[in-house]
């Protein structure tokens, strides 16, 4: 059975991030895998020190953090899933500051030693693991998928977690409403998203 960890940057309850990610989770499921969602508005993960010392520690295990939060027990979780869904909206020009924090304390995924010009990634020479990436912004779809950075952050997420993109869902013109409602079309390929992820 397919194990997948969806990873929510949303602030909104029930937006259409929130509405999008449900769609490929319910499909996933419904094609046989497993899923759990993790909304980082309700996960307990603080700030990353920029202290490196995570990074100073070799293998392709993650490093060791010298915080003690909700990130260790995600980190767990995703070293055992065998496939993403990675969500934000889009603030501001990038993925919100719930995903950023997140990404950040993604550095245990380094080995840099002080020594060392640039970080490797730990999980460079490994296979490949599936993600699949959800944005949402104001503007037209084609837009926020190419001039904004939410998408470019996303994808350099699975990178650090060993994942390569297989698919991804662009919403675009999402402001117009206090409450949006996912389109039929974003359903649809949410939908195929999900099975594709569960192996279908």
């Amino acid at each position: 059975m397919t194990r997948i960890l969806a990873i929510n940057g949303s602030y909104r309850d029930d937006g259409i991030t929130d509405q999008a990610v449900t769609t490929v989770v319910q499909a996933a499921q419904t094609a046989g895998a497993e899923v759990e969602v993790i909304r980082l508005r309700e996960y307990p993960i603080e700030f990353c020190l920029n202290c490196r010392e995570c990074t100073q520690q070799p293998g392709t295990a993650p490093g060791q953090c010298v915080q003690h939060d909700g990130m260790t027990d995600l980190l767990d979780r995703i070293e055992v899933a065998d496939a993403f869904i990675l969500a934000s909206p889009t603030n501001f020009g990038s993925a919100t500051a719930l995903f950023k924090r997140f990404m950040e304390r993604l550095i245990v995924y380094a080995y840099w030693p002080w020594a060392m010009h640039a970080p490797q990634l730990r999980k460079a020479g490994e296979p490949r693991k599936k993600a699949v990436l959800i944005t949402s912004c104001a503007a037209p779809a084609i837009l926020g998928r190419w001039a904004y950075g939410t998408r470019k952050q996303l994808q350099m997420t699975a990178k650090t977690i060993g994942a390569e993109p297989v698919g991804s869902l662009s919403m675009g013109m999402i402001a117009k409403q206090s409450h949006p409602v996912l389109p039929a079309r974003a359903m649809k390929r949410a939908q195929a998203l999900g099975r594709k992820l569960a192996g279908e």
